[in-house]
């Protein structure tokens, strides 16, 4: 648990994955009218943490170990605004039967968090949207990410990054001088890394734009390697480089 100073609206994260929790933290960080006091691995920590801490929204994944997070909230007399963050989609009713403020699906997308966020703290909408929320990475100073690698949480930094590629349940992280490989798939990564400086060019493949050298409609330059883009993806890429 790491507790943070309290300033309203409050927000907790309960999560049994450290890179869910990154990504909501990073989302978070992008929103400075929200405040994270605290993240807890397990509902068992946050139950605890509820009984001292007042909170106004709580980000709560459901399949956790020892206590589904569905059974936590059954457990609190008064509990916060629940938005539920998980991978899998039958929980969904369960979620809604407990009126819960929104049903976030892993991978979690920046846009669809903020549609929760606005949802959760209605009056709040111009305060969100008025802070530029992309804008802001650059001043919170995110320049890099957390990946268990090798069973320790390695740093990765962003501007490092020549591309992304996915191999089945592993994803391999090419920088000039090494290769980094990682049990994650590339959804979920690609849902950590900002989308105006990274596009996704074929299922398997996602490349920092600023590192492109040169690209046809069927594959991209970098670093002397060449990578294909997929049909599915051709537009948002001419997209994303032309703008």
């Amino acid at each position: 648990m790491k507790p943070y100073d309290n300033i309203k609206p409050r927000c907790l994260i309960v999560d049994d994955e450290p890179l869910a929790r990154d990504v909501l933290r990073r989302y978070l960080l992008k929103l400075p009218v929200l405040e994270l006091v605290g993240e807890c691995s397990n509902a068992i920590d946050a139950f605890v943490f509820l009984q001292a801490n007042e909170v106004d929204i709580l980000f709560l994944d459901i399949r956790m170990p020892e206590l589904l997070g569905t059974e936590l909230i059954q457990s609190i007399k008064n509990p916060p605004k629940v938005i539920f963050t998980t991978a899998y989609k039958e929980y969904a009713l369960d979620g809604f039967e407990l009126d819960a403020i929104d049903y976030l699906l892993k991978p979690i997308r920046f846009e669809r968090f903020l549609k929760a966020v606005n949802k959760a703290l209605p009056g709040y909408e111009n305060a969100l949207l008025s802070n530029e929320p992309f804008d802001l990475e650059k001043k919170s100073g995110i320049d890099s990410i957390y990946l268990r690698i090798d069973r320790k949480q390695v740093r990765i930094v962003l501007d490092e990054i020549l591309y992304i590629e996915s191999d089945k349940d592993y994803i391999k992280i090419f920088t000039n001088d090494k290769m980094h490989v990682c049990r994650q798939t590339i959804s979920s990564l690609e849902a950590m890394i900002d989308k105006h400086k990274f596009v996704r060019i074929h299922r398997s493949f996602i490349v920092p734009i600023d590192k492109i050298k040169s690209y046809t409609h069927e594959l991209v330059e970098i670093n002397k390697k060449e990578l294909p883009i997929g049909k599915l993806y051709l537009n948002q890429f001419l997209k994303m480089v032309k703008s």
